[in-house]
């Protein structure tokens, strides 16, 4: 707890709290119940919140701020350790006088897990802060410490922590090692209830003095809080704080700041936390790239052939690690300082060394290495082929191995399909391409070589074998030849010739033979080497002759009006024929007639036959226009004995929309108007009561004729009786 002086005998209290983020006891109180003393001589203290309302604030912790265990270089820490932090502040009045002020907070209890003290599940704290007379008539402000002490250190680490406070007047302050204070205790001891002295929560809390905690003695105190077998201490000057933990466990550590003016004590801040001692594993892991791992940090690399070794270092992390350390004893002592390191042996045989990382700290580590040096191992081989027939390659093997033998080999053809595992085998490529063949052997020493060789392998097929789609065709046919010889590829020159004067260089083509005919072909093919073959065959394809379709119709120009068109037919060499009329009908007739019930686009297609049985065929597009015709009368006689008494248009009006007929007098007024091209004008303004006067009038017709052609018609109507 500090307080700051706002003048004019106003203080602004600072308190802090501090819990464990995954403690199951009680959360941070809210409200917290605060307590202020005015204390004479004798400690004779009168609570000044008794009749000062004001004093009991109501804190704002607001969200509490997590503390994590400190970053300690090359060590991991137990995981789920951390202290949450909550902040309550409250402003009070304390006019100035010759007595003391306390403010006080206490509260219930500590974790039972505690190891320094007597009774920690039932021994509560006391946290407060004394205004004295001097500190008042100064107008003084306390000291508050800059940093949080660690929530976890390490055990048998040394830690140096940075304990100090700031003070705005910049008084001398004194740091010191002291005994946290008692207050409250768990409900029911001596009879006292949750809010008594004793309790879990004080309201208010008590007056001073205050007990000190109990350290369990000999073994602890308040200037040996983390027993005899740990070392701490703090700066009286600075406020560095310095441990050497070595036990394991949870202490309640006390450190207070006092601060002087002028020789004269004004304030003394005291800090009660927890240090949490645990074991931390070194995260720095020595290792090597290996062969094989013996056990735990020991690795076994083999070399065949080679005396001179490169070790890759792969310790981690990299950041942490500082000094690399390699020695090596073959008789002749080699140590080396780099990451990674290359060393000679004098002949063959099993070498031992250690690498050892960030050596006589704590972040070493130490790998053990073992070498074994074993005499070389060659891979070879060699093949023979025919290299312009389709045959088998034969592979003889060719490889030493300097420890005896060889023991196993292993053979890999190239062509994603071709393996072996005996010595001297023999394979045959089913395609052609350069294919690297890789040799791999072992020993008995498990020593291992390999080799790839490259055979380029382009023999000619053996036998030319061509699939037609079809031996027989009619003009002009399309033939595709699917050639089936191998091995063929892209990357040979397949030359067709197909008897009509055409040719191709294509593996496997397609041609259109346009007249009829019998045809021979024949096929040359040579290898990206030079290697050739050929074939040929003799009257291989036969096109027959093919009809050629044709017809023309009338009229040219069909429509509603005149929807029967006549088909005359123009074909060639037709002796059979087929019509289909694109709206269900059909004929078979050579010249037939068609009528068209409805209006549109319709496909006429026309099939001929040859009498070698060969069709031809030829679709042409007609148009049924659909036609509209509307005529207007110029005079009509409505008198009633049924002739002529109406006025309307006549004509075609399949496909009529939007119609409007409009009459008009000689004084422009519209008399009439119908949307329906059957109704007509009777003599009457709209059809309705007495007749109009003889004369004319003026006639207007609107409307929407098929394919949204748009008709406008002018006219008059004499109407005469």
């Amino acid at each position: 707890m500090s307080y700051e002086c706002l003048g004019n005998g106003n203080y602004k209290i600072r308190l802090k709290i501090y819990r464990d983020c995954a403690s199951g006891g009680a959360n941070f109180d809210d409200p917290a119940q605060i307590a202020v003393y005015k204390c004479g001589a004798n400690i004779n203290c009168a609570n000044l919140t008794q009749n000062s309302a004001f004093l009991k604030p109501t804190p704002n912790p607001g969200i509490p701020v997590k503390i994590l265990p400190p970053d300690y270089p090359c060590l991991t820490v137990p995981p789920l350790v951390c202290v949450e932090e909550a902040i309550y502040e409250f402003t009070v009045k304390l006019p100035t006088g010759n007595e003391s002020y306390f403010v006080v907070y206490q509260r219930c209890c500590r974790n039972n897990s505690i190891n320094n003290i007597v009774d920690p599940a039932n021994t509560g704290a006391t946290f407060m802060i004394e205004i004295t007379p001097e500190a008042q008539l100064a107008c003084n402000n306390s000291p508050e410490f800059n940093f949080f002490p660690p929530t976890l250190i390490c055990a048998n680490e040394p830690l140096v922590f940075d304990h100090s406070a700031k003070d705005k007047e910049g008084d001398q302050l004194v740091y010191s090692l002291c005994a946290p204070l008692i207050g409250g205790g768990p409900v029911g001891v001596n009879g006292g209830t949750s809010s008594g002295c004793n309790g879990i929560f004080p309201t208010p809390a008590c007056a001073p003095p205050f007990d000190e905690v109990q350290y369990i003695l000999p073994t602890y105190s308040f200037d040996k809080p983390l027993g005899k077998n740990s070392a701490i201490s703090i700066d009286p000057f600075t406020g560095q704080l310095t441990v050497n933990p070595g036990t394991l466990g949870q202490f309640v550590v006390g450190v207070c700041v006092s601060e002087y003016r002028n020789g004269v004590l004004l304030s003394t801040v005291r800090r009660d936390f927890q240090f949490n001692v645990a074991n931390c594993e070194p995260n720095v892991i020595a290792e090597i790239k290996n062969d094989k791992v013996l056990g735990n940090k020991k690795f076994l690399l083999n070399s065949c052939g080679q005396k001179a070794v490169k070790f890759i270092n792969k310790s981690h992390p990299t950041a942490d690690i500082f000094q690399y350390d390699w020695h090596f004893d073959d008789g002749t002592p080699q140590d080396y300082t780099t990451a990674d390191a290359l060393v000679t042996f004098p002949d063959t045989g099993t070498f031992q060394g250690i690498m050892i990382l960030n050596g006589g700290t704590i972040c070493a580590d130490t790998a053990t290495i073992f070498v074994n040096i074993y005499p070389a191992i060659k891979a070879d081989f060699i093949f023979d082929y025919d290299t312009c027939k389709a045959q088998p390659v034969v592979f003889t093997d060719k490889s030493v191995a300097e420890a005896g033998k060889v023991e196993s080999w292993k053979w890999n053809f190239g062509d994603a399909k071709g393996t072996s595992n005996f010595q001297n085998p023999v394979y045959k490529y089913n395609k052609p391409g350069s294919f690297p063949v890789k040799l791999s052997i072992s020993d008995k020493n498990a020593c291992r070589d390999s080799i790839i060789k490259k055979i380029n392998y382009f023999p000619v097929p053996p036998l030319i074998i061509i699939q037609p789609s079809s031996f027989l065709g009619c003009a002009p046919a399309k033939i595709k030849f699917t050639n089936l010889s191998s091995p063929i590829d892209t990357s040979y020159d397949i030359i067709w010739d197909f008897g009509d004067g055409s040719t191709i260089n294509e593996i496997s083509p397609s041609h259109i033979y346009e007249k009829e005919g019998v045809y021979s072909l024949s096929i040359n093919v040579t290898s990206p080497i030079g290697c050739t073959t050929s074939a040929s065959f003799n009257s291989y394809i036969t096109v027959e002759p093919s009809p050629v379709a044709d017809f023309i119709y009338s009229p040219l120009d069909p429509s509603n009006i005149n929807p029967e068109i006549q088909f005359q037919d123009l074909s060639q060499g037709a002796v059979s024929w087929g019509w289909s009329f694109g709206d269900g009908g059909h004929s078979i007739q050579q010249n037939p007639f068609h009528t068209y019930v409805d209006t549109g686009l319709f496909v006429i297609t026309q099939f001929v036959k040859h009498k070698s049985g060969c069709i031809d065929t030829l679709s042409k597009t007609i148009d049924i226009k659909p036609v509209i015709t509307y005529f207007l009368p110029n005079a009509f006689t409505p008198n009633g004995d049924g002739t002529n008494d109406v006025f309307k248009g006549t004509g075609v009006f399949l496909g009529l929309e939007d119609f409007e007929m409009l009459i008009w007098n000689r004084w422009g007024e519209k008399i009439f108007v119908s949307h329906d091209p059957q109704k007509g004008w009777d003599g009457r303004i709209n059809n309705e009561g007495n007749f109009v006067q003889n004369g004319v009038y003026i006639c207007t017709v609107k409307f929407k004729g098929p394919r949204s052609k748009d008709f406008e018609l002018k006219g008059y109507a004499t109407v005469v009786r």
